[in-house]
């Protein structure tokens, strides 16, 4: 028994507004039944395995934090073209009222 009838693609067809010929409607059926048959043969072979598996533990691979020198605030605007209470000063890029 076929997965999806001729009939089932007509009714996506037009609820997908689509305007399919009959030849279209026929390879169509044919198409979409083959990929659904070939869901199903995966479905039943991965059926043992949890959907969480995964072939390699997964461990978070991280650095220990180490304090290291840095600019002082001084420093990182000495470069800036305009300075506003120790920020960056930059256009506005938003409507006055945002």
């Amino acid at each position: 028994m076929p997965a999806i009838s001729r009939d089932e693609v007509a009714h996506l067809a037009r609820l997908s507004r689509l305007a399919l010929t009959d030849e279209e409607l026929d390879r169509y059926a044919g198409q979409l039944d083959s990929i659904l048959s070939h869901v199903q043969v995966i479905t039943e072979v991965a059926a043992d395995v949890p959907a969480t598996a995964a072939p390699n533990p997964e461990t978070n691979v991280t650095r220990p934090d180490v304090v290291a020198p840095c600019l002082t605030p001084e420093e990182a605007l000495s470069g800036a073209p305009a300075v506003e209470e120790q920020r960056f000063m930059v256009p506005q890029i938003l409507g006055e009222g945002e």
